[in-house]
């Protein structure tokens, strides 16, 4: 004999091995396992595709990044007005748009501010927001931010009806779908992020290339990807940590016409005189005596 429990409502859900939930395997309301968890599943993993994890190509951001900067450009925390406490605007974006923790809010916003993680950072930070080395940004009550001067090209175009606005999480409010940037952010500052059955690891280029790019793009229209390799164009990724990229150009070729492969870097290192006592030195550069 199966068996079966009852739950708050009173139904009865009998385990007879059929694989069904809701009902016995010849009821008329059972559903087979395996189709509601497909459904599910995909539903999930759109969910975190679309709403989480990669970016927009039209603006380059994820969804909280979207909402950090529409947040600080709602409270006039902008490039000429002075900076506010992080806090603040983590309170704000997790109360209003983005309904998840405030450590993975202030954890973008802290990335976003980071010089060594961002070719062009978009937030100015003020305070300790970490270093390459490994060390952790200051809690968010000690340090302040507010929009870096590019971010403003992103954002000033709000008021035009440029882009759709969709309700926030609880429909109390209205946010932007995309934002109406004029700066190619995506190639600039590309973007790293794991989804569920996709990522995306895109790397960072120089802003003067990718405008070249964009120009030689705007005189013919149907030049290829990779066709905009050149000297006046652009030349390759460019990390915000500086280092030598050992492919070579036909290889970058491929990888610009494929859309995958592997950049090789190596870091350089510089030799510098000093007369300071290495025990008391805190640079990073080598140091001859």
């Amino acid at each position: 004999m199966p068996a079966s429990s009852e739950n708050g409502s009173g139904d009865i859900f009998e385990g007879n091995g059929g694989g069904m939930i809701g009902g016995t395997s010849g009821g008329a309301g059972g559903i087979a396992l395996h189709e509601v968890a497909q459904t599910r599943y995909l539903n999930y993993a759109l969910s975190v595709i679309t709403s989480r994890a990669l970016p927009d190509v039209r603006d380059g951001l994820k969804p909280v990044q979207r909402r950090i900067l529409y947040t600080m450009w709602q409270q006039r925390i902008t490039a000429d007005a002075k900076h506010r406490k992080c806090a603040k605007v983590v309170g704000d974006v997790m109360g209003n748009y983005h309904p998840h923790g405030d450590s993975s809010i202030y954890d973008a916003l802290v990335r976003m501010a980071q010089p060594f993680a961002m070719r062009v950072p978009l937030v100015d930070g003020s305070g300790n927001f970490g270093s390459l080395d490994g060390d952790n940004a200051a809690a968010m009550r000690y340090t302040e931010c507010r929009t870096t001067p590019i971010s403003s090209a992103m954002l000033e175009e709000l008021t035009q009806g440029t882009v759709h606005f969709a309700p926030s999480y609880d429909g109390t409010k209205s946010e932007p779908v995309v934002l109406p940037t004029r700066v190619p952010n995506l190639l600039i500052n590309g973007a790293t992020g794991i989804a569920v059955g996709m990522a995306t690891n895109i790397p960072p280029h120089n802003p003067k290339e990718v405008c070249n790019a964009l120009v030689k793009l705007l005189d013919n229209p149907e030049l290829k990807t990779y066709q905009l390799l050149a000297k006046d164009a652009i030349t390759g990724p460019d990390f915000p940590t500086g280092g030598q990229i050992l492919n070579t150009r036909e290889e970058l070729q491929e990888i610009y016409k494929s859309g995958s492969g592997p950049i090789k870097l190596r870091a350089r290192w510089e030799r510098v005189k000093s007369n300071v006592p290495v025990s008391s030195c805190t640079s990073r550069k080598f140091l001859i005596a």
